[in-house]
This record gives structure tokens, sequence and C-alpha cells, in this order.
């Protein structure tokens, strides 16, 4: 068998050879995720947080025609009977078992006709004309969403217990020891945060813009396993003044006493479940599936607090000798081995200071892959911010109860993340690989 070439190697992003690859590799991910799966498991829900997974599948393909076949390529649609019932807003996740969806070899049948299609409407599209084509944006966004999907079935299959039939971890780089709370200093001003030029940028990213912040410091590492483990041992779950009254309330509802899947061993020490295996706690590893309550009241407990989105865009980005952002914190090389826990070469967080070659021009690291790093802010659009191409992506979850995550995790791919990517999620869920690290005021 031979292998695939690197798509980093092939071309830059806008290029029709990258987006090929890039195409290539993402549903090669998608495809290798799910194989190992019998139809049972491929249809059944394994909590209402979540899709079947052969419905995240279907959806990836229904995705793929309805931006590249028919809003580009012009295509008579292939199966206009399923679109309902891939509209991930007419079908609330908790219904989509019950819904007559593609089975598993339909599924697979449908996804391999579109991208034959796709191929040849990519093959005759000029990459410099209209907004949505230019640069290869619409081809690139098609491969962040099932990137994106694929991120959310490893969530479902962390949640499905059961024997693991992911294949086994590549080494990780050794951590090193870093003090507890090892602050970073950065200083105030003025720095831009999104961006107008990044070709696959998505809609809340945009447009880059100044913004004025003062000095803080910022952890240089996330929150370790060994850190929250205090919080946890000096009984800061059963403390109402470490948490927001709405915090305190849902964790009187939920009963949660640890990070998801921890559970106290017979040492007094915590063992976890990753992926159907149970496990000690890494105690150097970032903390992970703690939900925005759990990582604000640690930040509290602490006396400490989570970090604004924009603190923390600047201290990822901002090069302050140069005066611009970057698109990664070391530069504007793609991400690497050396530099990042990113794309599914490891199911898990790596060590704390295991990547020095992915440090910020501040000296700040890990805030690339690892775990998601839950903010303070809210999400809400950029002053100037348009939805583009639709607003089911960013524009109807402006100004709820959302919280914004950033910098990727070990699950995130290398083409879905980048200094100005923006997640965001309700401060309850903690299914997500999502972690943090905490600032403090100067």
């Amino acid at each position: 068998m031979t292998t695939p070439p690197d798509p980093s190697q092939v071309g830059p992003l806008t290029s029709a050879d990258r987006i090929v690859a890039e195409l290539t590799a993402s549903r090669d991910r998608s495809l290798a995720l799910l194989d190992p799966l019998d139809e049972a498991e491929l249809t059944r829900q394994v909590s209402p947080l979540m899709s079947p997974l052969v419905w995240d599948l279907a959806h990836i393909g229904n995705y793929e025609e309805l931006w590249l076949l028919r809003a580009v390529g012009g295509i008579e649609p292939l199966r206009p009977e399923i679109d309902c019932l891939y509209d991930a807003f007419e079908q609330p996740r908790a219904i989509r078992p019950t819904l007559p969806v593609l089975g598993p070899a339909d599924t697979r049948a449908y996804l391999a006709g579109v991208r034959s299609r796709a191929l040849d409407v990519l093959e005759r599209t000029a990459l410099d004309g209209a907004p949505l084509v230019r640069d290869g944006f619409v081809f690139g966004m098609v491969v962040q969403h099932e990137h994106m999907h694929d991120e959310t079935m490893l969530a479902t299959l962390q949640l499905r217990g059961g024997p693991r039939t992911l294949p086994p971890d590549q080494p990780l780089p050794s951590g090193r020891a870093v003090p507890p709370h090892d602050d970073v200093l950065i200083a105030g001003g003025s720095s831009v945060q999104g961006t107008s030029t990044d070709p696959w940028a998505l809609d809340n990213e945009r447009p880059a813009h100044r913004v004025e912040l003062p000095s803080f410091r910022l952890d240089r590492v996330p929150v370790t396993n060994a850190l929250f483990a205090r919080f946890l041992d000096a009984g800061g779950y059963a403390e109402p003044r470490h948490w927001t009254g709405r915090g305190w309330a849902h964790l009187q509802e939920s009963g949660r006493v640890a990070p998801m899947t921890w559970k106290s061993d017979a040492a007094g020490g915590w063992t976890c479940t990753r992926f159907g295996e149970t496990e000690a706690v890494e105690p150097d590893a970032p903390v992970s599936h703690v939900c925005w309550y759990e990582a604000d009241a640690y930040a509290r407990w602490a006396g400490r607090r989570l970090p604004t989105e924009a603190e923390w865009e600047k201290a990822c980005g901002w090069d302050p000798v140069a005066q611009r952002l970057r698109r990664y914190p070391w530069g504007e090389d793609d991400p690497t081995p050396e530099r990042a826990n990113l794309g599914q070469r490891a199911t898990r967080p790596a060590p704390v200071g295991a990547y020095p070659a992915g440090a910020s021009a501040y000296g700040v690291e890990q805030m690339i892959g690892d775990v998601w790093e839950w903010t303070s802010s809210g999400f809400d659009a950029w002053p100037g911010t348009r939805a583009f191409p639709y607003r089911e992506y960013s524009e109807v979850f402006y100004g709820g109860d959302y919280r914004v995550l950033r910098g990727g995790s070990w699950a995130t791919h290398p083409t879905a993340v980048r200094t100005t990517f923006r997640n965001w999620d309700l401060p309850v869920r903690r299914q997500i690989f999502s972690g943090f690290r905490t600032a403090v005021d100067v």
C-alpha cells in the first residue's frame, strides 16, 4: 500500500494540488475512524449529546454536495430527499436516531459519488474568481468541516466505551518540569486580532482589527492534571464560593465530582478512561474533559482567572517586534510534530513542556494542540464581521451562553486550527477535548 503524500508538502493551501491532497486526507481519516465498527455501532446513539456515527458521516457528504457540487458546480442534487435529514438545525442531535437516514453501505456509496464529482468541479474551477472560490476558500471550508466532524466522532468514540478501535498512539515527546503557574508577562498595548488575509479563515475570524489590552500574566503551559487534582483534594467541588451561581447550580444538578471519566482509586490517586481503556491520570499532562464552569472554579480557587479571548490570541500569535499577528505561535510554517500535538497522532495530550519549538513570541507554549482552552469570553462577532457564506456557521450562535475555546486539541487537524480560529460551546459541555490555562492581572 502506497503512503499518501503529506498534504503540507504538496504546495500552498491555495493550489489545486494541495486542495486535492487535503480533501483526500480528510476523507481517509473519516473512513479509517469508522471502518472497525459494525453496523450496530455505527447506527446507535451513545449519548443524546452526540449523533449516531453514521449520521455524522453522511452529513459530511451532504455538506460537500451542497457547497461543492451545487453551489460551485451547478450540479443537480444527487439525493434531494435527504437534505432535511442532515440539516443540523432542523434535526437536533437527540432525535437523529429516529430519522430514516442512510445505512452505512449507502452512506459510503453516497460519499464516493459526491467526492468523484467534487474533484471534477475543482478541476474546472478557477481559484481566482468570486469570493466563494477565491484561493480555494469553499474547498477549504469543506475540508475543515470534515475534520471538525472527525473530532466530533472521536468525542463520540470516547463516550462509547467498549474495546478500543483506534490504532496505537504514536510516541509523544517528553515534557519537562514546569513550575505551577509559571507566568509569562504579556505587555499591554495595541495588537491585531483576527485576520483579513488568511485564505481559509472562516467568517467569525474576520476582519482583522486593532485591540488595546492592559498588561497581564498568563500560564506558560496549560493547567495540568496534577494541579487540578489539588483543587479536587482541597474540596473544590464542595465549596460554592469557588463557583458562579449558575456553575454551582449545574454542579449540584449534574452530581459531578471530577473531570469526565476520572475516578479515585484505592491508593488515593486518580484514574481515567480513554477510549475504553482505564489508566492512571498522567500528572504532567494538561487536564482534559472539563467544562467551562470547572475551569472557572479552579481559576477562582487558585486566585486567578481565565484569560479573555483577546488576551489568549495576543499571547498566542502577536509578534511585538514585527508588529504583526502570526498564523501560528511560531510563525507562518505549517505545524510539525516538533511544534504541536495535532492530527490524532496520539489520542491524548502531551506532557507540558513537550513543545518548546512551538512557543509564541512571548514564550507561551502549547497554545496550539493538546487541549482546547476555555476563555472567559462569550461568543460574539468581531467589529465588521459579516456572515459568509451562510448564517448558520457562526451568526446564529452569537450573543448566547456560548463560551469561546481556542487552540485546538490533539484531535484537531492542522488545517482546522490557527491563531485566529474560534471554537465555542456551552459552559456545561465537557465531552469535547477541553482544558484551560489561567491568567492574572498585573
